[in-house]
């Protein structure tokens, strides 16, 4: 039997424990008085991972970074009151990009709400609809059969993974004692009902995982549609993990169709796949080679695309047949073309389309959109190779000629991942990528790379702006703990770099101090805070060397790179023009 020192306590080592045992091991726990019992229940289970932090913001997008990574929800335990309103940030993103999320928050009795008690507001159903599910427990009783706790967790955790993956949040009302103190009760009686689940370690209520039916007819379509467009595109979004990649590319392979992959894909950086178009960003960026390549058909597996200028092209060449395959039943049509919608898991439709489809005759197509975006790589190597100083596209160019194979990248949003995407070398092979795409805001960028290395359990590179670290600047407390190297690329442009590129820019009396917001600092004192290794760059040389450097070292490094915001801009106008004429020199036309 399960042992507690009061019934709060032994209410909630019977959700901890029922957490573990549904493979939910890893709490992040934001120090508080209500939440006691959770949290005494994760230090006294031994199947229990705790990460402590203090700040609720940070605690939850770590929770986010941990569960993007290795498809396991984290649970995240918070006090009563504002607390959880710190938590909304994270939860919107997770809930955007169905991260699984387990939110367990401590709450006040029901006599002490509407009263004006200290440290209480309304926290049922507190993410409305943000949730896949929502449960509020109520003050433990022993009226109350002790089976309903962990069907609860059961059900939360099913929910959490289900085909709709996303947030759930539990919410736990205790009265005093919230300390373990023990009351001379023994509750053996009361979990009588329970004890079959206390002496066999099994899960009480066993969800079956949803079937994996495929839709032989529906794919069967859209096979008879790909045999028939020798001009088509595979598309890939993020996707989920490796056997959708893998599949993801076999599929292109077998059509012979040029694969647009989002770097948020995991396949935009990899060496291997002899359909990608690396550069694709820049290569629609020629309006003589859009004019020249109708397109007309698009398969679009996964998520939402990075791209601007891929989206605009789709948009404006209406393919006949635009598919869009995930396992969920959202909406992802920004742009109106969509025609035909599959709730499939990728993997499963990819190798089925595979077998249907056969090859299509495409050579010379898929020739022509490689040949542009290796125009474009090699007019890029030849401008990053001549000696600069160190810029915003130079700097992802390099990392990810240098990142090692199979590990981590995570982008941080605005320009970080705008930049990868876009200059980017196809030069290694199995990068995980992270990147906070649902709201794609900059909060909890630092939090989420530090639970995304967790998770990996591999060298991870962080490629974030001052704007970002500073907006998160507590979750570099998160970094001190790292088991793994990490190496933080800061580029520091002194405010909002993205907004340079805006028509807002373009209106001195208001552009500095209202959106680019310099704020005129370096970073070498936060480094010092933290206890975090730090170096400052300024050239090719030291960046790859200290970058070497910091991925094979212990813990995490710090590295900054100063630029500046109109040079920047300048620097990215001139790469667009020298990838665009690359093409135009190149390009040959298509028969339609």
């Amino acid at each position: 039997m399960i042992r507690a020192a009061n019934l709060n306590h032994l209410w909630a080592a019977l959700l901890i424990e029922e957490c573990v045992r549904n493979g939910v091991d890893t709490f992040c726990i934001c120090p508080g008085s209500r939440s006691a019992p959770l949290t005494v229940s994760v230090a006294r289970n031994e199947g229990a991972c705790a990460v402590v932090h203090y700040d609720e913001r940070g605690a939850a997008f770590y929770a986010l970074g941990y569960a993007r990574v290795t498809g396991i929800p984290a649970a995240l335990i918070t006090t009563s009151g504002s607390a959880l309103a710190n938590v909304w940030p994270a939860v919107v993103e997770a809930s955007l990009e169905r991260v699984p999320l387990l939110v367990l928050s401590a709450d006040r009795p029901p006599e002490l709400q509407d009263t004006g008690a200290n440290q209480t507001m309304d926290q049922v159903k507190f993410f409305g609809a943000y949730t896949r599910w929502s449960a509020q427990l109520p003050c433990p009783s022993v009226d109350i059969d002790p089976a309903m706790v962990l069907s609860t967790v059961d059900q939360a955790v099913s929910r959490c993974l289900g085909p709709e993956r996303g947030v759930v949040h539990i919410n736990c009302m205790f009265r005093e004692p919230l300390a373990p103190t023990h009351e001379g009760k023994s509750f053996d009686a009361y979990l009588e009902p329970v004890r079959a689940w206390c002496e066999v370690g099994e899960i009480y209520t066993r969800y079956d995982t949803p079937s994996r039916r495929i839709p032989y007819g529906s794919v069967a379509d859209v096979a008879a549609i790909a045999r028939r467009s020798a001009h088509g595109l595979v598309v890939a979004g993020r996707l989920p993990d490796s056997r959708a990649r893998r599949a993801t590319v076999a599929l292109s392979e077998v059509l012979g169709w040029p694969l647009l992959a989002d770097v948020s894909s995991g396949l935009r950086l990899d060496s291997r796949p002899s359909t990608l178009v690396p550069h694709q960003d820049i290569v629609l960026s020629s309006e003589a080679f859009r004019q020249r390549h109708p397109v007309q058909c698009v398969l679009h597996v996964g998520g939402r695309l990075t791209s601007k200028r891929l989206l605009g092209f789709l948009q404006a060449v209406r393919p006949r047949h635009y598919v869009v395959v995930d396992d969920h039943p959202e909406r992802l049509d920004p742009i109106h073309r969509v025609t035909r919608r599959l709730r499939i898991p990728v993997d499963a439709f990819c190798d089925a389309l595979r077998d249907l489809a056969g090859s299509v005759e495409s050579g010379a197509w898929l020739a022509s959109w490689r040949e542009a975006s290796e125009r474009v790589e090699r007019a890029f190597t030849a401008a990053f190779s001549t000696p600069q100083v160190l810029s915003e596209p130079l700097v992802s160019w390099l990392v990810s000629r240098h990142i090692g194979a199979g590990e981590g990248l995570f982008l941080a949003s605005s320009m970080p991942i705008r930049d990868m995407d876009t200059y980017g070398a196809a030069c290694t092979e199995g990068v995980e990528v992270g990147a906070n795409r649902g709201a794609s805001g900059v909060d909890g960028t630092i939090a989420s790379a530090a639970g995304f290395a967790r998770g990996l359990r591999r060298p991870v590179t962080l490629v974030a702006g001052d704007l970002a670290l500073l907006h998160d600047l507590n979750s570099l407390r998160l970094l001190r703990g790292l088991d793994t190297p990490m190496a933080i690329v800061l580029l520091n442009n002194d405010g909002g770099g993205i907004f340079s590129f805006l028509p807002i820019a373009e209106f001195s009396d208001v552009f500095e101090p209202f959106f680019a917001t310099p704020h005129g600092m370096t970073f070498e004192h936060a480094a010092a805070l933290f206890g975090l290794e730090y170096v400052r760059t300024s050239s090719t040389e030291e960046f790859v060397d200290a970058y070497v450097r910091a991925r094979r070292g212990a813990g995490a490094t710090l590295m900054e790179v100063r630029t500046e915001r109109r040079e920047n801009r300048r620097v990215h106008e001139m790469l667009q023009s020298v990838g665009v004429q690359a093409v135009n020199d190149g390009w040959h036309s298509v028969e339609s």
